[in-house]
């Protein structure tokens, strides 16, 4: 059985890594862009390199995903599997915004077992296990238990006119924080109509679900982790009583964009 403790500890020992560097606490910040649009910086190479080595030391025989590591098709045989965004909402982290967060998953048969987040910046963790719940700061979550759709609170900074009967709430730019808004009742829906990565959301779904959400593609279909390409269209997270409108709505989209 996994030391959860000593999981915890190595995350909120990477955040405050991530915190030495971080431009808004008053820290320069070496960043580039790894393809156009994609920004990476040194914090995220760092605390990438850090986790691989604590958590491997913490399950030897576990596998490994990252989106700073290069990808290794011997994971596919691993039962379990640590997924790792160093730093998710890097465009957040490098102009000195609060809304980033170092996520860390593992997955047992390609479903979450254990999630943690960490955003420092807020003073924010959080972590579930599957099967016993989710916590921020060590209090119980319970997910928005909406049931009207309209009106229901997404972070986002601007709305597209079809959904303009929707409510804003703050979004950061960490998509795992906006999930976990769902979890704390902070906001009733999070979408994303792309390809996006397992790194990106295996912690956050974790911790959405073990509070009580609602979580899928933007189809409605499960999640599934570790496949051999590490993507899924889309991402549907909300209050159980809303999902079902929330699919209904994104149908025509998603179709066309996927």
């Amino acid at each position: 059985m996994i030391d959860r403790e000593r999981l915890e500890r190595i995350v909120a020992e990477a955040a405050g890594m991530a915190m030495g560097k971080w431009p808004g606490a008053g820290h320069k910040l070496t960043s580039w862009e790894k393809t156009p649009g994609s920004p990476v910086c040194e914090a995220d190479l760092e605390v990438d390199r850090f986790l691989r080595r604590e958590l491997g030391a913490l399950l030897p025989a576990a596998g490994w995903l990252s989106e700073e590591t290069a990808d290794n098709a011997g994971r596919l045989d691993r039962d379990l599997i640590w997924l790792v965004d160093p730093i998710d909402g890097t465009r957040d982290y490098i102009r000195g915004r609060t809304g980033w967060c170092v996520s860390v998953a593992l997955i047992s048969a390609g479903r979450p077992l254990i999630g943690a987040l960490a955003a420092p910046a807020r003073d924010e963790i959080w972590c579930a296990t599957a099967g016993q719940g989710a916590t921020r700061n060590g209090l119980p979550l319970q997910a928005s238990t909406r049931k009207e759709f309209v009106g229901a609170r997404v972070p986002a900074e601007t709305l597209a006119k079809e959904d303009s009967d929707l409510s804003m709430v703050d979004r950061p730019n960490s998509i795992a924080l906006r999930v976990a808004m769902v979890a704390a009742d902070e906001a009733d829906i999070v979408a994303t109509l792309r390809w996006g990565y397992e790194w990106d959301v295996a912690a956050a779904a974790l911790i959405a679900r073990e509070a009580g959400a609602a979580v899928t593609d933007a189809f409605g279909k499960p999640l599934v982790y570790n496949k051999r390409d590490p993507r899924a269209f889309g991402l549907l997270v909300s209050a159980p009583g809303i999902h079902a409108a929330a699919v209904e709505r994104l149908a025509d989209r998603a179709e066309k964009l996927s």
